[in-house]
């Protein structure tokens, strides 16, 4: 009879994801147009997040995000977190959109981009998040 080794892999995320939730009222193509100019990067409209709810309703979540060809490149990525009246992360409903920067291996570059949205006069409030400590069934759709 052969022996089975049992490897336990963890399922951590990847440690070069920075997320922050943002509160403003403007759009998410003027929020967009905003970030672009304050950070110098160049978010484009992509294809929005669609969940369906309970009663097979769709929603959809807006989501821009910056195009990059070598995978070792930071990209970042605005996604809008409400669509009317339901929320892709039910626990931050107090968040308007999601901006993560994927790929970062940089040290201080959340401080820094953390002070560039804080700054900005569009935004009214800036949170950093954890992406270890969320627990929504929806972050999959945040974190690929």
């Amino acid at each position: 009879m052969k022996k089975v080794t049992r490897i336990r892999l963890e399922a951590s995320q990847d440690e070069s994801v920075i997320l922050f939730g943002i509160v403003s009222r403007e759009p998410d193509y003027k929020l967009s147009f905003v970030l672009n100019q304050k950070i110098g990067i160049s978010l484009k409209r992509n294809d929005p997040i669609i969940i369906h709810d309970d009663s097979g309703n769709a929603h959809y979540f807006s989501r821009f995000a910056t195009s990059t060809t070598l995978s070792d490149e930071v990209t970042y990525t605005l996604t809008s977190n409400r669509s009317g009246s339901f929320f892709l992360l039910k626990k931050l409903k107090n968040i308007d959109y999601l901006f993560q920067i994927n790929n970062s291996d940089y040290i201080n570059l959340e401080l820094k981009i953390s002070a560039i949205l804080r700054e900005t006069e569009n935004i009214d409030a800036v949170f950093p998040l954890d992406i270890r400590t969320l627990n929504d069934k929806n972050m999959s759709y945040l974190i690929q």
